[in-house]
């Protein structure tokens, strides 16, 4: 059994069941490679203080770096009996480098330790969801760019209401996503902003620590001003999980949207055979579980921040207990979103579009019926008016089992002695798309649009995070 770091105090040996209860090397050893770079750089800068000494420094870098390579090649493995990683990491190094290692905790405490590197591993799970979330973006865009003329109905209600495309429906998930992408990086942001290393367990230290230079060297904008906010703040970890949660409502909303574009109700979509499952009993089936899954697993997501919101609400300063729940729930939020991302990215990329379906559907639900009465407005109706005929016009095309592309001229100017041979154009589903050209609207060249600015959004990203 590996030993308490802090087992001074006591004269009697802690329950085994009190040692599980406690532990937390299950969830938090994910944490091993940023506890030991943050460990490098308080070495560093604790010989640079005079702290200690260069020789013992160097060791403990040597170490942590023998450590590191242990790890990758599986010579080691993290005890599961030590408390945590934090304790793992500095008794491993103690039994390999004597009492450098010992030497290594000199001015620093587990909670601004701790506080440090749940910041930097969610540093580094922020920026890899991000990359996944553009080439989501990017499978989004290719798809909307093959069909800026498959035209669909929109929808309010779920009821069929006015003409788009199936790309302009593909554009509107792209840009909520976009904005998910501009969340996790504000959240990171502000992740950044502040280094806690030096608040020490809450009141900071006696040792002449250079804060600034921890701060700089593990990449943030300067140190936390505040030494029992740097132990205690966990906003960093709900703002992450708000962000991940709305980007799982998102995915949510599109799986839904998969889910009865696939049906044989809509049949607007056919989803891959690698990305669905069958019936064990009926034999036609195509099931779209990935995205009912995604669906499913939203309302976890959910879950894990409100346990956030829930730790926090009621804790005192500075560090407690409570507070090591922050990283199986946060962990398990940003695990959720990666494995979903990774899934339905593939899942849409290979997705097959059926646009005659889409047509056909458009035209049995009268989404043309808006600029039918728009006709009648432009040509001095007034809006009112052109409302009501046309509201009759549909009933009748309804009972007699028509569209209104199946009326004659002579049948349209029945109704109004205002409709002319070029109501037949003005009621085409595909002009009726292109005649709404304001900006954002559904016209090929307004989608085109969209995906050009999506896709450089995409490139800004990729850029700005481009390695060096």
């Amino acid at each position: 059994m590996a030993e308490q770091l802090w087992k001074g105090r006591f004269s009697k040996a802690v329950d085994s069941r009190v040692n599980d209860f406690n532990s937390s090397i299950r969830f938090d050893q994910r944490m091993i490679a940023q506890d030991m770079r943050g460990s490098g750089v308080h070495a560093a800068m604790l010989a640079r203080q005079g702290i200690i000494s260069n020789a013992d420094a160097e060791a403990i870098l040597e170490g942590l770096a023998s450590i590191s390579d242990d790890l990758a090649s599986g010579k080691l493995a993290i005890d599961p009996a030590a408390e945590d990683v934090h304790t793992f990491v500095e008794q491993t190094l103690t039994a390999r480098i004597g009492d450098a290692g010992k030497r290594l905790h000199t001015g620093r405490s587990r909670n601004d330790q701790v506080a440090l590197d749940i910041r930097l591993t969610l540093r580094d799970e922020s920026l890899a969801l991000q990359a996944q979330i553009v080439e989501l973006v990017k499978v989004l865009c290719r798809q909307a760019g093959e069909n800026t003329a498959s035209v669909m109905p929109g929808y309010t209600h779920l009821q069929r209401a006015q003409p788009i495309t199936f790309g302009h429906a593909l554009m509107a998930y792209a840009w909520m996503l976009l904005r998910d992408l501009e969340r996790l990086a504000d959240a990171t942001r502000r992740m950044d902003s502040q280094c806690p290393l030096g608040s020490g367990a809450l009141a900071g230290t006696t040792y002449p620590l250079d804060r600034g230079f921890t701060a700089e060297m593990l990449g943030f904008a300067a140190p936390c001003p505040n030494s029992l906010d740097g132990v205690s703040d966990r906003d960093f970890c709900i703002e992450l999980a708000s962000a991940i949660s709305i980007c799982m409502m998102h995915l949510s909303r599109l799986s839904e949207e998969i889910i009865l574009w696939c049906s044989w109700e809509f049949k607007f979509i056919e989803l891959d055979d690698a990305f669905t499952t069958g019936s064990s009993i009926m034999p036609q089936k195509k099931n779209p579980d990935v995205t009912e899954l995604i669906r499913g697993k939203t309302g976890r997501v959910y879950g894990d921040l409100n346990t956030l919101l829930v730790m926090m609400k009621g804790l005192p300063l500075a560090y407690n207990k409570d507070m090591q729940e922050d990283k199986e729930a946060i962990f398990d939020a940003v695990d959720t979103l990666s494995l979903c991302l990774r899934t339905v990215t593939p899942m849409l990329d290979t997705m097959k579009a059926l646009p005659a379906n889409m047509r056909a559907a458009a035209a049995k639900g009268f989404i043309n019926a808006t600029d039918c009465a728009d006709y009648l407005t432009k040509k001095g109706m007034p809006f009112r008016d052109a409302y009501k005929l046309t509201g009759q016009m549909v009933s009748d095309c309804i009972a007699a089992n028509k569209v209104l592309e199946d009326l004659t001229v002579a049948e349209f100017k029945a109704y109004s002695d205002l409709f002319e041979a070029d109501v037949l154009a003005a009621i085409d589903l595909v002009n009726c798309c292109e005649g709404r050209s304001s900006y954002g609207g559904p016209t090929a060249a307004s989608v085109r649009s969209q995906i050009q600015q999506a896709l450089a959004a995409a490139k800004e990203w990729e850029d700005a995070h481009a390695e060096v």
